[in-house]
């Protein structure tokens, strides 16, 4: 009903998606209701799983809705073109719905509508509901909108399908469909008509999904099965309950806690009708009139035997309907037959075993195949399990393997993932992705290609069409976060910048007393940003002079070291000496020393690099330098 178009807003300087009425459904009352639910509906709720409406209005006679424009593809173009999903990555799209879903529901907005092409997967891998053009108030007691059922009828929900009361259970049914669909890749039921397809949401039960895939945990296809339940009130109460057995089937993949024991003894069952009811009223002629008074005279006079009469007749009626009822369904009536197993059979051999069982066989797909040689059966639909029984005249649809094919392997190498990825499905190969980290490569494109073993295959080389080729993608250069460096002294900063993967580029100073000494003050770039592994950061140390106590000592003995003699002209031996101290300009000892004496003590409290000078007798001087910034003794001998 609407066009989309990429836009920008010039205002905010950012791309937007802008949603308009076409011009055929402006004058259309219906469409335009319908128009404005969307808008109002999807503008109430703010959740990051559900598309954001930034804008509605009305200009001459267009009608448009200004919308979060989201990157990415919708689940059902990635289920199309990659078949069925891994269960734990269907499991968190899941989730990411739920949780959306959650949000709608408590804002009393049902979606009705929930399906895989209205669910956008952003390239980053998270889940985006939108299209709220048919949504209801909870209040609302009916699906239809302008008496028209609307809706996607593959993921309708019976009381959907019926035309009934619709609820937030309604979305749950339809998302156990999509997850159905996610780890199977396909619907759970189709038909040629809409009507059938509503029909068997009615009434048929859908084939367990772990059937179909049988390395599908059993919670999540507990999950599948309780969500798609009939009755309303066998589903889960609401999106949160959901939610919640989601997020446990991620650590508990086998474990029994989706069905509680009464949900296990009241789950919907496959059943067998053994015959249909039908009425058996009969008229029958009156006898010749007088026959019939004979015999009501005979009666009339043994009136005990008349009673017993009456009864005998009922029974004789009763049973000879009965039987002839029995008999006639019984000849009407299919039986039901195992499913057989046909894998790996030529079709010749499949379609003997499936006549001796008064089935139908039909070739529904040829493709190659790695190990299945040409002309075997690679799968079947029904699939064959153990009790399965299907009705006879019923028809086993089987794809046939072609053999296997060699093809030359493209080079996928510097492809975009979306070009690498259609170019070797083209030529006939599987593909995973993987991602990592790349200095070197753009994000989104290829690194490397390689087989499944871990080689490496070169361009042009011949590989079994099949084959499956893992392709690396690059995520762009790894981002880290910055680490908090303040208060850490240089040596200690550079080592934690270098921890968290990014490089110390160089270290500037400044004096600030009002500031920690000698440690980091300032970081070119923030603590907790998120920048490229090995991008470079400049911290700054804060480094000033601090008034600070040395101890100066002097070994008088040691400088003197004989070089005197300390005698008089008399020969009287001297005994004393003239000590003096300074520190820069400043004396700060001055005393008569003992010539033998090898500690002299004296303290300074200063800051900075000084010059110490030692004299004695002002004729032998000694110097030395004291930092007081980082010593806090020095000796002079």
């Amino acid at each position: 009903m609407a066009t989309v178009y990429k836009a920008k807003d010039l205002i905010l300087n950012r791309f937007v998606a802008v949603k308009t009425l076409r011009d055929e459904f402006t004058t259309d009352e219906e469409f335009v209701k319908r128009f404005n639910i969307e808008a109002q509906a999807a503008a109430s709720i703010t959740h990051p799983n559900i598309v954001s409406v930034y804008d509605v209005g009305k200009e001459d006679n267009l009608y448009y809705i200004v919308m979060e424009l989201v990157k990415g593809k919708t689940l059902k173009e990635i289920i199309v073109e990659d078949g069925a999903l891994g269960w734990k990555w269907s499991v968190k799209v899941a989730i990411q719905i739920a949780s959306a879903l959650e949000t709608a529901h408590k804002n009393n907005i049902i979606h009705r509508d929930i399906k895989p092409h209205n669910i956008i997967i952003t390239e980053e891998g998270v889940a985006k509901v939108t299209d709220f053009g048919i949504a209801k108030a909870v209040s609302n007691s009916t699906i239809t909108a302008f008496g028209t059922t609307i809706g996607s009828v593959h993921y309708f929900s019976p009381e959907h399908a019926r035309g009934g009361f619709t609820d937030a259970k309604s979305d749950l049914y339809s998302l156990g469909v999509v997850m159905y669909e996610m780890v199977t890749g396909r619907v759970p039921f189709d038909s040629d008509t809409p009507v059938s397809v509503a029909l068997k949401h009615m009434q048929e039960d859908p084939i367990e999904p772990i059937i179909l895939k049988p390395s599908l945990p059993k919670s999540v296809n507990d999950i599948i099965m309780k969500a798609m339940q009939k009755d309303a009130d066998m589903r889960y109460n609401n999106a949160t309950e959901m939610v919640k057995d989601l997020e446990m089937s991620l650590k508990n993949p086998n474990g029994e806690f989706v069905f509680d024991e009464e949900d296990r003894n009241y789950r919907t069952q496959r059943i067998s009708l053994d015959y249909d009811k039908k009425d058996t009223n009969k008229k029958e002629d009156n006898k010749k009139n007088g026959k019939f008074a004979k015999i009501q005279a005979f009666f009339e006079k043994h009136p005990v035997l008349k009673v017993f009469a009456i009864i005998l007749a009922c029974i004789l009626v009763f049973s000879i309907a009965m039987g002839g009822t029995y008999l006639a369904l019984s000849l009407g009536r299919a039986n039901d037959v195992q499913v057989p197993d046909l894998t790996n059979l030529t079709v010749e051999q499949a379609e003997e075993k499936v006549k001796e069982l008064k089935l139908k066989l039909e070739v529904k797909e040829e493709k190659y195949h790695l190990e299945i040689p040409e002309g075997q059966i690679i799968e079947q639909d029904p699939v064959y399990q153990e009790n399965f029984k299907i009705k006879e005249g019923s028809t086993i649809k089987v794809i046939v393997s072609k053999g296997q094919e060699i093809v030359k392997m493209p080079k996928a190498v510097g492809l975009t993932q979306d070009e690498a990825t259609k170019l070797l499905k083209d030529s006939g190969l599987e593909v995973e992705v993987k991602e990592e980290y790349s200095d070197s490569v753009e994000k989104n494109y290829v690194i490397k290609q390689e087989t499944e073993d871990g080689e490496t295959i070169d361009q042009d080389e011949e590989i079994p069409a099949g084959s499956k080729i893992i392709i690396y993608v690059s995520m762009g250069v790894e981002q880290v976060q910055v680490p908090d460096l303040s208060g850490k002294t240089e040596s200690e900063a550079k080592s934690a910048i270098s921890s968290a993967g990014l490089k110390w580029k160089s270290t500037d100073k400044t004096s600030d007393s009002s500031k920690p000494n000698g440690v980091v003050v300032n970081q070119s770039i923030s603590s907790g940003s998120m920048v490229d592994k090995n991008t470079e950061i400049t911290i700054t140390v804060n480094e000033f002079d601090e008034i600070k106590t040395a101890t100066i000592n002097v070994n008088v003995k040691s400088l003197l070291n004989g070089a005197v003699e300390y005698e008089d002209e008399n020969k009287t031996t001297i005994k004393n000496v003239r000590l003096k101290i300074m520190v820069g300009s400043d004396t700060i000892y001055e005393q008569t020393v003992s010539p033998t004496a090898t500690k002299i003590t004296a303290t300074k409290s200063d800051k900075g690099s000084k010059e110490v000078t030692v004299y004695i007798d002002d004729i032998w001087k000694a110097t030395k330098t004291l930092n007081f910034n980082n010593q806090t003794s020095i000796t002079i001998e």
